[in-house]
């Protein structure tokens, strides 16, 4: 399974979360999958959706669900003891690790080679750790939302993109229609 297959299979999961998506390719693919008021997609802050959803988390009640890449946490390795010392029984952070960095033409990552992403959640402290093949993506998904506890999910999938169009959606209309959407259920 690539990315996208995984996107897909996690589409009928989320039914009531409040999802941050990382940049470029994961974002567009979610759009064009389920686009939703409840669905943040960055769209150029690589690195920063782990500790967005963090803040979100933490800020108020809803369940949050970051979906991540390797490559973006990768390049803020921070947010890892980050969210370990600040628990949020509310946040839900899948890394889908597909080896590379899959917006700017797949090349390889170190989480594609000697890296461990699970491993290296644990080493700064995170409780619930589970690494999963692309399959059971879904399921775990599924076990994290029940638990209530803070849950960090390494979704290890094959490299590769599915063509789609470009979110046309002003950034300013996606964070407005985002912030209105959270506020209503805060409320």
């Amino acid at each position: 399974m690539i990315r996208n297959e995984v996107l897909k299979s996690i589409v009928p999961v989320i039914t009531d979360e409040l999802v941050i998506c990382n940049i470029g390719s994961p974002s567009q693919e979610l759009f064009s999958l389920d686009d939703q008021p409840s669905n943040f997609y960055m769209l150029g802050t690589m690195g920063l959706c782990s500790s967005i959803g963090l803040g979100l988390a933490l800020s108020q009640r809803e369940k949050v669900i970051a979906i991540d890449g390797d490559g973006s946490v990768l390049t803020n390795l921070g947010t890892l003891p980050t969210i370990a010392n600040n628990v949020a029984d509310n946040f839900i952070l899948l890394i889908i690790d597909n080896g590379s960095y899959g917006s700017t033409g797949d090349q390889p990552t170190y989480a594609g080679m000697k890296t461990s992403l699970a491993a290296v959640a644990e080493a700064c402290g995170c409780d619930h750790v589970v690494e999963c093949q692309a399959e059971d993506t879904a399921e775990e998904l599924k076990k994290a939302l029940a638990a209530d506890q803070m849950t960090i999910i390494v979704c290890k999938c094959q490299s590769g993109n599915v063509k789609v169009p470009v979110i046309t959606m002003n950034p300013v209309v996606i964070g407005d229609r985002f912030m209105k959407e959270v506020q209503k259920r805060n409320a």
